[in-house]
């Protein structure tokens, strides 16, 4: 299945943009006739055939429309601190997509390592992970986000928190996958290199936050958070 991304399709008939009419009929190759699958990012995967093969102004005809392809089954949010290394923030987000998942908020914490981020390119690296992995749902990037403003902000779900440090609850931290159950929406922040500070957890817990565990195993900030995709889409069944 070739798959481009527009979230401004309208059937029956559509234009793609200058870069994607190049890719499908210079480098694809795909002339008159010839299907190809248009996702809008939101869950509807359009089915199409080119009608004007022309490289700068392919024009395509919508066949079939199929909503809510392939959605999950649960709404996974990571909150994560970018990390000093734009590359591996990046992978991140590619890999993430490519699990499932439904948004990200970069997190300016206490101990942030990068307190600029800028987004324009990790949007494109979530478009390209979304069609590599044949989705429909594009994951929602966020601005950067200060972390108290992220705890304050209103989630309909469960509020988990990861630190590195002891518990600050009398009841401990739950191991990740005993904590959620499948089919909830769910909240997830990963803090920097330098961990949250014990203000910044204790703020969370206030507001309603769970605290949480992924292992025993001292994970970089990147690695945590894809961590709690995997561990998310597994205790949901994802295949």
């Amino acid at each position: 299945m070739q798959l481009f991304y527009d979230p401004a399709i309208v059937p029956p008939l559509h234009t793609l943009g200058e870069e994607e009419s190049k890719h499908c009929i210079r480098v694809l190759r795909l002339g008159r006739g010839a299907t190809l699958h248009i996702a809008d990012g939101r869950g509807t995967l359009y089915r199409c055939r080119i009608v004007e093969d022309d490289p700068r102004r392919c024009t395509v005809e919508v066949v079939e429309t199929i909503p809510d392809f392939e959605r999950l089954s649960y709404a996974l949010t990571v909150a994560v601190a970018p990390t000093k290394n734009t590359d591996r923030f990046e992978w991140f987000l590619e890999k993430a997509t490519e699990v499932g998942i439904g948004a990200v908020i970069p997190l300016e914490t206490e101990h942030s390592e990068r307190r600029v981020f800028k987004a324009e390119r990790s949007e494109k690296i979530i478009t390209a992970a979304m069609k590599q992995s044949l989705k429909a749902y594009r994951p929602v990037l966020h601005p950067l986000t200060p972390f108290r403003e992220a705890v304050l902000a209103p989630f309909e779900g469960r509020r988990l928190i990861a630190h590195c440090g002891a518990a600050h609850a009398p009841s401990g931290k739950r191991y990740l996958p005993e904590a959620i159950r499948p089919g909830e929406s769910v909240l997830v922040c990963i803090g920097p290199e330098g961990d949250f500070s014990p203000a910044e957890v204790d703020f969370a817990l206030e507001h309603g936050f769970e605290e949480i565990t992924l292992g025993l195993q001292r994970l970089r900030t990147e690695t945590a958070a894809l961590v709690a995709v995997v561990m998310t889409s597994v205790v949901n069944g994802s295949k």
